[in-house]
């Protein structure tokens, strides 16, 4: 007998429901590491969303979960989100019976919770006929074993790059001093007009995850010039929270090089996945991205409207946020980082 055939039913998750959560996300063809449940509590204890994460039921078998959570912020009013802080979500399902119920079960809890609107940040195009926008891209390839030919595969002007890095003298060291990363992540961010959540948050991450959340710093002489925070899941790595300082401005190939020491020693440890993670069409990332020859595949968000006519658009790229993104960039950075933590969790 099929799960189709025996009823299907969706109730809120729970904190005994984890393992099993985690479990299914694993088995999963579309799971991701934003799939997790350890993002129910990390979201709830960094901003104070509240996690609404569904379960699909079928004699008692998980067949289907959604991450879910409800943002309300007095500047952008209430939504709900799969998943605020992550570049992946949506549901995943065994059949589209628990597909549907679970896209059912969301809609009537956007109802009930009055938002405005619902986004679903799936990977792939689904069978709703949701408004989606094309913006954001994701870049993702299987690296090889041999550095030198992970290191060939690199177009000219990148591999350049990287070598300078490598000339200047540049060093590269893990850390779990999540102080250290933050430091440098945000006067990047800073730089870029964004408001920077709170330190807390990388902390919470790494408690929240362990191993499958690491730091990776690069250094200058001793002194910090770069750093990522990576989350590794079924084999792959995916850079997520990464920056530099103005000093590595002046250090021609920095940012190269800490991508590419990240790609050497996660080769170095059997993770052969590579995920360059999200980038705006358009935007520097994006192209910083596909010049290493990552192919960008598209990210069709979903959106489920209630009180609002059109897709929100929160993207820095919109010209309404220019003036408040370059009075940010002219804020002191302890300043920046005083008032930051108070907007970024409206920002996710």
């Amino acid at each position: 007998m099929t799960v189709a055939e025996y009823s299907i039913t969706v109730r809120q998750a729970v904190a005994e429901d984890a393992e099993q959560w985690d479990q299914y996300v694993a088995g999963a063809e579309a799971g991701t590491f934003c799939h997790r449940f350890g993002w129910s509590r990390v979201l709830h204890k960094a901003f104070g969303h509240r996690p609404r994460f569904l379960l699909a039921l079928s004699q008692e078998r998980i067949v289907g979960v959604l991450p879910l959570a409800e943002v309300n912020s007095r500047l952008f009013g209430r939504t709900l989100c799969s998943l605020p802080f992550c570049v992946y979500g949506g549901i995943l399902a065994d059949s589209p019976e628990a597909e549907a119920a679970l896209r059912d079960a969301a809609c009537e809890l956007a109802r009930n919770s009055r938002v405005g609107s619902m986004e679903f940040r799936v990977t792939r195009q689904t069978s709703s006929d949701w408004p989606s926008k094309d913006l954001y891209y994701t870049f993702r390839k299987v690296l090889e074993a041999d550095h030198d030919v992970n290191l060939k595969a690199i177009p000219n002007r990148q591999r350049a790059m990287i070598r300078k890095g490598i000339s200047a003298g540049l060093s590269s060291e893990e850390t779990v001093d999540h102080k250290r990363l933050y430091r440098v992540y945000s006067e990047s961010v800073r730089n870029l007009g964004t408001p920077v959540f709170s330190a807390r948050y990388l902390k919470l991450l790494q408690d929240e995850f362990g191993e499958d959340c690491r730091i990776l710093m690069i250094t200058d002489g001793g002194d910090d010039v770069a750093g990522v925070m990576s989350f590794y899941f079924r084999g792959e790595v995916l850079p997520y929270y990464g920056g530099s300082t103005a000093a590595a401005r002046t250090i021609k190939g920095c940012n190269h090089f800490m991508y590419w020491e990240l790609m050497r020693r996660s080769v170095d440890e059997g993770v052969m996945g590579f995920d360059f993670g999200r980038s705006k069409m358009g935007t520097g990332p994006f192209s910083f991205k596909k010049n290493w020859g990552f192919e960008p595949q598209q990210l069709p968000y979903e959106y489920f409207l209630l009180n609002r006519d059109d897709v929100p658009n929160l993207s820095p790229a919109n010209p309404k946020y220019r003036l408040l993104i370059n009075t940010w960039q002219r804020l002191p950075l302890p300043l920046a980082n005083r008032i930051g933590p108070l907007i970024a969790g409206s920002l996710g």
